[in-house]
């Protein structure tokens, strides 16, 4: 069963956000990724924040509705005094 994944590349001073659908294995996840990448699917735009140009990052997580685009998935909440 396919899942739904958004995607953030950051990469050598440039981003990238964008959605995939996979299965939930990281080798589904890396392959989805590279075929969007290769098939010029994916816009990197320049960062206009500093990270760092010799570095990259990649990072997803499955999007279970809309709002887990805009809200971490994991939320811990304080304990009552």
């Amino acid at each position: 069963m396919t899942k739904l994944f958004q995607v953030k590349i950051r990469a050598y001073g440039y981003k990238a956000d964008f959605d995939i659908e996979a299965n939930d294995s990281a080798e589904s996840i890396e392959l989805a990724i590279l075929d969007k990448v290769g098939q010029n699917g994916v816009i990197f735009k320049d960062s206009m924040r500093s990270f760092a140009k010799d570095k990259c990052w990649i990072t997803y997580e499955e999007i279970v509705d809309d709002k887990s685009r805009s809200s971490s998935l994991h939320k811990e909440e304080s304990p009552r005094t």
